[in-house]
Parts: structure tokens; sequence; C-alpha cells
């Protein structure tokens, strides 16, 4: 049933939801329309308030419940539902890994048109809360009200530090646990913003670009090393050295504090001088033995456990025994490419970002590791026949591109060198299945493993094996 709700948005009685789909939405239809809707589980029956129409399709929100799906479980967190993070917390994890693994079917039967083999069950995620190695946490002078603190009439400080609201660069939620990171990431943070606070430090605007302070990085690291960094817009050292010095005494277990000055309209650091207030510039992330130097600016996987067994079974797919030459595309920081050097004869790593690939040649070195011939540069220039003459045509060829997928000219050049395995790591089941049907002229898919690396959320990382005809 169809009726006008008294702000003229239309509004669907009585609504089943169905399934789950991308982009962590369910899916329920009308009228011979799909309707997508967030906040929801399948078996759900609601009202839906219409947000946005299309031919094809329309987009809702639930208004009223009827019926509460049996799939659901009580969310653990005050801020859910307000928090954009961890948009499945009512779904019960089996659940999620349910439709995570189906996603990736979908994707990889729909857009890629390729034949496939039976999936690998996904592999789930041991821990689903404090999973998380690094945080990011926004100051804002001007912090979001949730309905319940408007209605409650009282007055609240709006001076916060958490995270963005969904969608919006200048709203900031104020957190006062989070579920991602273990301790002592919610005790330091909390304690910088009450010090702030009895301090007056300025909260900094995103609209106006006045204030003091920017954001607190947070780093915990599987060797117990601890880094924490600030960023401030001014270099006002009392106010900067102040607050170093209470988080050096109140946090002894901080092996790295940092801060960073930042003038400009946006909080990227990279191109900035870090600070080193206390203890060393970075902080070390470790594996079978191999560590893994973690600066400020470096980028490291944020789920180090779970990275670990998509590692181990990038390894196993790679069927490597000891001959190997291998290129690692997308290197990053040279994770993949160290963690299987010793399995192989020599890995070539290929990375857009120079400072990651600093940051691979350092985890070599501090590894002993004698094998890796390191590479920075746009993927589809450096990977040229001049790199094949030098080094030889790869056995494997390890993929692990960004969410865009690999662009079209390096996937003409892997089917022009054609490695006897392609190992194709992917954050986006949907590029990586645009990938494969392209790939599918000269190979086909062995294997299929889909990772969870972020519980209580709809991302999922897919590992395929791809051997050549």
């Amino acid at each position: 049933m169809r009726k006008k709700h008294k702000n003229k948005f239309e509004i669907l009685e009585n609504i089943r939801i169905e399934e789950m789909v991308a982009e962590g939405k369910c899916l329920a239809r009308h009228d011979n329309l799909v309707i997508f809707v967030g906040g929801v589980a399948p078996g759900d029956v609601v009202d839906l308030r219409v947000t946005r129409k299309k031919k094809s399709f329309l987009e809702a929100e639930a208004v009223a419940f009827h019926q509460y799906s049996e799939l659901r479980v009580e969310p653990f967190c005050e801020h859910f539902g307000v928090c954009g993070g961890c948009k499945w917390q009512h779904i019960a994890y089996s659940t999620q890994l349910y439709y995570k693994q189906k996603q990736v079917k979908d994707n990889l039967e729909r857009i890629g048109k390729v034949p496939l083999p039976e999936f690998d069950p996904i592999l789930g995620s041991v821990k689903t809360r404090y999973y998380r190695n690094k945080l990011e946490f926004t100051f804002s002078g001007n912090g979001w009200l949730t309905n319940e603190q408007i209605r409650s009439g009282e007055e609240f400080d709006r001076n916060a530090l958490g995270f963005h609201m969904p969608g919006r660069f200048d709203k900031i939620l104020d957190i006062e646990h989070c579920y991602l990171q273990p301790d002592p990431s919610n005790a330091i943070r909390l304690a910088v913003r009450v010090y702030a606070r009895q301090h007056g430090l300025v909260f900094f605007d995103a609209v106006t670009q006045e204030g003091f302070l920017r954001n607190l990085i947070i780093r915990t690291a599987n060797t117990g090393e601890l880094m924490v960094l600030l960023q401030v817009k001014t270099n006002d050292q009392e106010a900067i050295l102040g607050l170093m010095q209470h988080l050096e005494q109140t946090f002894p277990e901080i092996t790295s504090l940092q801060y960073v000055v930042n003038a400009k309209g946006n909080a990227t650091y990279h191109d900035l001088e870090v600070v080193c207030y206390k203890g060393l510039p970075y902080i070390h992330e470790e594996m079978e033995g191999i560590r893994f130097r973690v600066g400020p600016k470096s980028f490291y996987q944020t789920n180090a456990d779970q990275a670990y067994e998509l590692y181990k079974k990038t390894r196993e797919f790679a069927g490597l025994t000891g001959n190997e030459l291998v290129y690692d595309l997308y290197t990053g920081a040279g994770t993949i490419a160290n963690f299987v050097a010793a399995q192989c004869r020599e890995v070539i790593g290929i990375e857009y970002v120079p400072s990651a690939i600093e940051d691979a040649k350092i985890n070599s070195q501090i590894n002993n590791i004698t094998n890796t011939t390191f590479y920075a540069g746009d993927m589809k220039d450096i990977l040229s026949d001049e790199l094949v003459a030098r080094h030889g045509r790869p056995d494997v060829v390890i993929t692990d591109p960004p969410r865009a997928g690999m662009h079209e000219d390096v996937v003409a050049k892997l089917l022009q060198v054609h490695p006897a395995r392609i190992v194709y790591v992917s954050c986006n089941p949907a590029t990586q299945a645009r990938d494969l049907e392209l790939l599918s002229q000269k190979y086909d898919v062995a294997r299929v493993q889909p990772v969870d690396m972020f519980p209580q959320t709809h991302h999922v990382e897919n590992i395929v094996l791809l051997t050549a005809r």
C-alpha cells in the first residue's frame, strides 16, 4: 500500500526486506521496482519512506517496523545507527559471512561471466571486535548532536573528537567508546579530549578553517608497540608540548609519540614534516618472524591478524617451490613481497607511491631479505617490455590493486607476458570480476577464496587463482 506522508515523501507500508546486496544495503521489491534500504535486515517487515526515485529502482529508509527479522542481534555499540562505521552490527556474524560470500559469488558470476570452481568457504575473522590496528579521529568545535540529545533540551559540550558523520566532511560525532581498536585506544582519545577541553585548546572547524586541534591517529601493533600522532593547525609550541607531555606521563606505553603541523586546507600530511617527540619515529608489525616497519605515513593492513591469513592463502595459491620469479603488482610497503620472498627465487615489487616503495626496501633490509627489487611509478608504465627483458618473464604474478581494479593496459600486459599463475587479491569483487572477464582470454579461474577483513561492515576481500591455458 502507498500513501503520502505529511512531508510529501511517499510511504510504502508493510514491505518485506528480502536480502542483503551491495554496499551494505538491503533489497526489497514493490510494484515491479527494486528498493534499496539501509539499516534493515532480511526478514524485517517495515514501512519505508522513499528518499530517491529512479526509473528502475527506489532508495528508501525505514520509518516503522512491523516485524523484526530472526537474523537480527542486539547492537553492542551505543553509537550504532548514528556513526556510519559498523553498519552490520545488528546482523549476526555468521549471517554477515554468508552474505559476504554471496556478494563475491554474485559479482563474479554476473560481471565476470566466467566459469567458476566451487568456492573455498569464506575465512571469517577470529576477532569481530577490537580488530583494527589504526584509527583516525577528527576534532570539531561544532560536534554533531543526536536526536536524543536535541530532545533532551540539555546543554552539551560541542567540542568533539570522533568520526565523520556519513557523507558530511564538516560534522563530527563525539565518540565515547569505539569497539574497533583495542586498548588503550579509547583511553588515549578520551584523555586527549578531556585535556583539550580543560586547557581551552580550540577544536578545528572544517568550514571556517579555524582552530588548533585537527586530528588524532592511534596505531596499535601486534608487537605491543604503540604510535600516537597529533595533527595541529599552527605551530603553537606551548600548546603542543603541553599535550605531548600529558600523553607521555599518562600513557608511558606509547613507544612513538609524534605530531605534525598542518596549515593546509585539508588534513593530508604526507608532504609535511612529522616531528617525533618521544621514542622512535615508527613501530613494527610482525608475521612469521618478519618485521614490518610502520611509520606515520606508511600503509599497513588495518586488521593485522586477518592480513596474515590473507597472505598465507595468497602464498598458497601462488604455489611457490623456491625457483619462481614473482612479480608483485601494487606492492604497497612490500608486505606480500617480503612475506613470500623466502619461498621463491626473486620478487619484483611495483607500486605507484614512492614513499611506500622506500618502506618496502627498508622492510627487506631490516629482515635481511636480499632477493627483492622494488620500483616506484605508474603501473602501466613500469610494467613494460624493458622491465620484463631486464628481470625475465614472471612465473607468478601477485596483484593487489586499489578498489578501481587494474588499468586495462596492465591487464593487456599480463595477457602478453602470460605467467603460469596469477593470484588476484581484491578489496572490490566488482572490479575484480571485470578484470577476470578480460583475463579469461587466456586464463581459467582455478580457486576463489573470500576473506573477511572487516567484521560488522559489508566490505570483503577476495583472492582468485588464475591458471594459464
